[in-house]
């Protein structure tokens, strides 16, 4: 008994000594498509946990940006622009719970996703294996997807996008997309869509995401244009604005009294050490426990001979 305790003790401190600090599942985050020029699925639930790169596969066939981005038709009565919106702000507990972030972003969200004739929703997006930004990551799988029908002169980013390339027309600004796409209006098309992918991030970004979706769906609607948007909140982004939504709650509720101005935040090694602090400190409660009743069982004194019965 007293070897299989010992054991079991062992196996949890390893087990406690390899799981990270906090929540032991990964940070989702959401997506929404939309469209009200686009023949797709009505308010369509994708309840899969997905990769940024299954989600753009998603998009792509599932949603009917393979038919966008990729066919080639050579008249069209306006211009087609496909939005990439790179978002930080949410996670998929904020959509329950508005509160908690900007509740005009998630309201205009919710309301494009209802009022459009073709939308579709995909609740739990991960971070992938590979260390690459999620904008090229999209970038990548949509010119994988389209192959020789892709063409990276069509394509615009805006913001702080991390996508490697020559070819894409680069905007620093985001009051400059007004601008961009008229004057891509005016050109003559040749029966190719516009992908503009928007990063926040940058030196003059709006105050929320919400402002920036409004103001981009309030220019290509001005301009007659047809246009579908992909909505998307980045995973890595998203959970460091959760750690910082932490700390900013931990000095909050510290406010009152003397609280330290300077605060860190727990890094690997803080991690490691204080798993193993919790480990040695449930040992050592199953321990005590082990030995208070291993000293119960050898305290109990049974008497070795019983006394013959007298005959009356």
């Amino acid at each position: 008994m007293a070897a299989a305790s010992v054991a079991l003790l062992a196996v949890l401190l390893v087990i406690s000594a390899h799981l990270p600090l906090g929540l032991t599942f990964s940070s989702t985050v959401p997506a929404f498509l939309w469209s009200s020029h686009l023949d797709g699925k009505k308010e369509m639930v994708d309840y899969r946990i997905l990769s940024p790169r299954d989600l753009a596969k998603s998009a792509m066939n599932e949603g009917g940006w393979s038919k966008y981005l990729c066919s080639r038709q050579e008249a069209q009565q306006s211009k087609n622009f496909a939005f990439l919106f790179i978002g930080t702000e949410l996670q998929s507990v904020d959509i329950s719970r508005p509160s908690k972030t900007d509740p005009a972003l998630i309201d205009l969200l919710k309301d494009s996703f209802s009022n459009s004739s073709s939308s579709l929703a995909f609740p739990y997006i991960v971070a992938g294996e590979e260390k690459v930004a999620i904008e090229s990551s999209f970038i990548s799988e949509f010119a994988d997807t389209c192959q020789h029908n892709f063409e990276t002169s069509s394509v615009a980013l805006v913001g702080s996008c991390a996508v490697e390339g020559e070819n894409f027309d680069k905007l620093r600004h985001f009051h400059s997309v007004h601008d961009y796409l008229y004057s891509r209006t005016e050109k003559v098309s040749d029966g190719h869509t516009d992908l503009i992918v928007l990063c926040p991030g940058g030196s003059d970004q709006p105050r929320s995401e919400s402002s920036i979706l409004s103001q981009l769906v309030n220019s290509v609607n001005q301009l007659g244009a047809k246009y579908t948007v992909l909505y998307v909140s980045d995973p890595h982004r998203s959970a460091e604005q959760l750690s910082y939504r932490g700390l900013e709650r931990f000095l909050a509720e510290g406010s009152v009294g003397n609280v330290s101005a300077k605060a860190t935040l727990c890094d690997g090694v803080c991690q490691l050490k204080s798993s193993l602090l919790e480990g040695i400190i449930v040992g050592i409660v199953l321990l005590v426990i082990l030995i208070s009743g291993l000293c119960c069982m050898m305290g109990i004194d049974t008497p070795t001979r019983f006394e013959a019965p007298q005959d009356s």
